[in-house]
């Protein structure tokens, strides 16, 4: 591990590798930066930050993530309950455990499966021409904007059309469900704020149950609606905008066919209930911030951009405004885009959305290459992707954005090593959204590459914002910050294509 004083721990080596970032830099950072600093520290260590965080093993090699998320999936961290606990009152599928688990995403899985999804495609391609209405009406303008509110509005409004078929208007108009989600979001803590007056603020509590209220009520209603009009046979809803909850619904009265079912049990309506606002605040953030990433590519690596477009003028033909309505009739087209979805993955590999924590257990070790055993009883155990993608010992060049290692043969040394792409995770909790992602980013580079210049505003906003702080990591100025998203939510110009 890292060299430990015995009085301040680890935490002047973590200020030595912090204070080497910008202020706001996402902590993920911090141990692939310990490794660099330290050559010779493996990929699994420990950290003490004790009194101002837990004792932790940090795991960054495809052996110890084997062994804790497939192998024996370690539970979930409780800083992460405590943090979901207003949004989905502890009933959701990231933090459930045991045959509880089992049984919602059980429920769950058919409809975020490729097959089912890509019957929803419509849906997808309508929220997504509002988005770039929105970016015409910016290239018009010529203002300086922020991407991230855009494509938040953009996936808030995808996961409602999938999720529940509830046309939710964030990109045009406000909504109280995203609005109280939003709010009760900016009020979720970790529990472990080392300020108290953040910590135990007393207006915390009363906010959350106001945010609680707003959101149940207009999701109670979407479930309230749907059941009603599939129990009595009257649902004129067109195939292709059955959404998730749906046939969720569908399934549970086909499993009660033979009861009389006045209204639906509220065990079962509390659960589901839960699971589409924790698939509203997962399902947009994460694709929201991943989507940023791809038009900060797009607009910084000119090559990249030329290639995706040649690819796209090869499937859809040279006219981009008829992309809609080529991939409305046939969905199978964004099949036949292997460097689009390069690009995806490279932007994946790069600005991971996610890292995980979890609890270590009694009696169980990781286990590295060479056979040292660490110990994870009393300890948080930090499943850092960041780290394990941007490893030299599993990536040529990691620090580069180089999309031909996904096109890269077997035994060519461009190609991924097996396990060292974890985006979504990987064994039986992986991410259930990770098919529905893909398509939207897909579809969205289709609809959107082929019409927009996007220029980085990051020099205005630093002359706004003189200092002297740093302002890159690995070279890149939109860095990730919070909840990993680029730094400043992507400050830039638009101007459409030839416009």
């Amino acid at each position: 591990m890292p060299p430990w004083n015995p009085l301040l721990g680890h935490l002047y080596f973590c200020y030595k590798i912090t204070s080497k970032l910008p202020k706001d830099a996402h902590p993920n950072y911090l141990p692939n930066m310990a490794r660099r600093e330290l050559p010779n520290l493996g990929p699994n260590f420990y950290l003490d930050t004790w009194p101002f965080g837990p004792q932790m093993l940090v795991v960054a090699s495809t052996k110890g993530l084997y062994q804790i998320t497939q192998e024996h999936s370690l539970r979930k961290h409780p800083g992460l309950r405590y943090f979901l606990q207003p949004i989905a009152e502890g009933l959701d599928l990231v933090t459930m455990e045991g045959d509880l688990w089992k049984t919602w995403r059980g429920i769950f899985s058919p409809g975020f499966s490729a097959m089912y999804l890509s019957s929803l495609t419509k849906g997808i391609i309508e929220e997504t021409e509002q988005f770039c209405r929105n970016l015409q009406q910016l290239a018009q303008s010529q203002k300086l904007f922020r991407m991230k509110d855009l494509t938040d509005n953009l996936t808030m409004d995808i996961i409602g059309r999938i999720v529940m078929n509830a046309q939710l208007g964030s990109q045009v108009q406000s909504n109280p469900l995203v609005d109280g989600l939003r709010m009760q979001v900016k009020w979720c803590t970790f529990g472990a704020d080392t300020n108290p007056f953040k910590r135990y603020n007393p207006a915390r509590p009363v906010i959350h149950w106001y945010n609680s209220q707003r959101m149940n009520a207009y999701v109670t209603r979407v479930i309230d609606s749907r059941f009603a009009e599939l129990r009595s046979g009257e649902d004129n809803t067109e195939k292709a905008n059955k959404s998730i909850i749906d046939l969720v619904l569908t399934a549970y009265l086909s499993d009660n066919a033979t009861k009389s079912l006045p209204d639906m049990d509220k065990t079962f309506k509390r659960f589901a209930m839960n699971q589409i606002k924790l698939f509203l605040f997962s399902g947009h953030d994460t694709t929201s911030s991943t989507v940023c990433y791809i038009f900060y590519t797009l607009a910084t690596k000119h090559d990249v951009l030329v290639r995706v477009r040649a690819e796209h003028h090869s499937v859809f033909g040279m006219d981009s405004s008829r992309t809609a309505t080529l991939i409305t009739a046939n969905p199978h087209l964004m099949n036949q885009l292997p460097y689009t979805v390069a690009v995806i993955k490279e932007v994946l590999r790069m600005y991971p959305a996610v890292s995980g924590t979890r609890i270590g257990e009694h009696d169980f070790n990781v286990v590295d290459e060479a056979g040292q055993h660490f110990p994870t009883q009393d300890f948080l155990v930090w499943d850092v992707v960041q780290g394990i993608h941007r490893d030299p010992g599993y990536w040529q060049r990691p620090d580069e954005f180089i999309p031909e290692r996904w096109l890269a043969a077997p035994g060519d040394p461009l190609h991924p090593i097996k396990g060292a792409y974890r985006p979504f995770s990987h064994g039986p909790r992986n991410c259930i959204g990770q098919e529905l992602a893909m398509i939207e980013m897909k579809i969205i580079m289709a609809l959107a590459a082929r019409q927009f210049d996007i220029t980085l505003g990051y020099r205005e906003l630093d002359q706004a914002n003189k200092s002297n702080d740093i302002k890159t990591v690995y070279g890149e100025r939109g860095y990730q910050v919070q909840r990993a998203q680029p730094q400043g939510d992507l400050p830039c110009y638009v101007a459409t294509v030839n416009g």
